[in-house]
């Protein structure tokens, strides 16, 4: 029986087959079966058997596991697509100009980009480990209404994996409603590169929400915040946010600019209000 096993297995070395999850399957509970007879046939190599053992109840459990589907997985790339991007734009150090510098030394700073448009980037220092300001961004995203105004609610609709999920976000309205109300659905993905993570999204459609009445749907993306430990004192936390939003309607772009400059500004003062006041961080699992 042992050959023929062997041969079952040599079959899903080539491509084709090796993508058909039943035969898959059935190469791995064959293999299972052989070894189970061999170890216990009398002294012989059990050592190297029970380790290819434990590595095929690996595999198996692997194979029963739900794949993606073909949505999920486009939801994944367009996370995916979000953040390759994003990092390209932030790795682009030229044409970057001031809009404003606060005086505890946050800055904002714009550059236009002829397939995106106008682009905005906050970077500031918050004083807090990384694992708080995570903590707060990603793990608590859906309580980020509580504390900062420009947002009324954000509901994570779908996780896709641990690493992506689609979430709706209806804004607040702006003082003197000068930006009447939006809501957002978007696709977020996190990574982890060393001691570096990436939150990146854009917008996306999703059928279970579609346009809400009452609201403008805006989009934005590519955007993404990149948090890393300061080099000089880890225990602080250097935030820099790409921000690049159509918020669709008849505004002037003057308004549009303003508004979101400031809002980014906004921003980091009532993260930093957040954080003096939150509980001990989880662990970070980007």
């Amino acid at each position: 029986m042992l050959p023929a096993t062997f041969k079952l297995c040599a079959g899903i070395s080539y491509r084709h087959l090796r993508n058909m999850t039943g035969l898959r399957r059935q190469a791995v509970v064959a293999i299972s079966q052989e070894l189970n007879k061999l170890a216990f046939a009398g002294p012989g190599p059990s050592k190297w058997i029970n380790q290819v053992r434990r590595r095929s109840s690996l595999l198996s459990s692997r194979l029963e596991e739900k794949p993606f589907s073909e949505v999920e997985m486009s939801y994944i790339k367009q996370g995916e697509e979000a953040l390759q991007k994003s990092l390209s734009i932030l790795g682009d150090q030229d044409g970057w100009k001031t809009e404003t510098v606060a005086g505890n030394g946050d800055k904002v700073l714009s550059k236009m980009l002829p397939d995106v448009g106008k682009v905005f980037r906050l970077e500031v220092v918050v004083d807090q480990p990384l694992n708080s300001v995570y903590d707060e961004l990603v793990e608590r995203m859906e309580q980020m209404g509580d504390w900062n105004p420009t947002i009324k609610e954000i509901k994570i609709l779908q996780k896709i994996g641990k690493d992506t999920v689609i979430t709706h976000e209806t804004a607040a309205a702006t003082p003197g409603n000068v930006v009447g109300p939006r809501d957002f659905v978007s696709v977020r993905c996190s990574r982890r590169r060393g001691s570096t993570c990436v939150l990146a999204g854009m917008a996306t459609s999703y059928g279970a929400m579609p346009e809400q009445k009452g609201f403008i749907r805006a989009e934005n993306g590519p955007t993404c915040m990149v948090l890393r430990p300061l080099a000089e004192n880890p225990s602080q936390t250097k935030l820099t946010w790409l921000l690049s939003i159509d918020l669709k309607g008849w505004l002037p772009k003057t308004i549009i600019n303003q508004v979101l400059s400031q809002t980014q500004v906004d921003f980091a003062n009532h993260l930093r209000k957040r954080l003096a006041t939150t509980t001990t961080p989880i662990a970070v699992s980007c």
